[in-house]
């Protein structure tokens, strides 16, 4: 990598060390840096892919194809809302849009302040609880305007 400002190279190196004695290291090495640095950025695929050697393509199809990872920077905290069929039959859709104007955010966005991403999600497998969540990989089930006002005003607190 040429650009290298905060020495992604050199993680992933190290990244990809300690996962030696792993037959399929891919995500194994994207879960690790993902832990890391909060994300798998960009500038580091190349080099993935170079210690692995894989294409960046494959790298970055994996790295797509996971809703855990992520190559942009996310908040300190992760609201996934479920837009699966279940949820979707219990108000998820209006309960979410409500939820994100009332907070000025938008799927996908950040909070200014760095406190909490808002994602998508499709199907969480809490069906027989839905509406549903997940803050931060812990599931929440059957939600409603006040739970949600909770899951945003602690990520903004914390």
């Amino acid at each position: 990598m040429t650009d290298d400002p905060r020495g992604w190279a050199a993680r992933v190196r190290v990244i990809v060390a300690g996962q030696e004695s792993k037959p399929d290291r891919l995500l194994p090495v994207l879960r690790a840096m993902q832990q890391e640095f909060g994300h798998v950025p960009r500038e580091a695929v190349a080099e993935i892919a170079t210690a692995l050697n894989l294409s960046r393509a494959e790298v970055h199809g994996t790295l797509s194809f996971y809703q855990d990872l992520s190559e942009e920077p996310r908040g300190r905290h992760v609201l996934r809302l479920c837009r699966a069929e279940a949820c979707q039959a219990m108000g998820a859709a209006g309960l979410a849009e409500a939820a994100l104007a009332r907070h000025g955010l938008a799927w996908g966005e950040t909070a200014a302040d760095g406190s909490l991403t808002v994602e998508p999600a499709y199907c969480l497998g809490l069906c027989s609880c839905s509406p549903s969540a997940l803050f931060d990989e812990e599931p929440v089930g059957r939600l409603d305007a006040a739970t949600l006002d909770r899951l945003f005003a602690g990520a903004a607190a914390s």
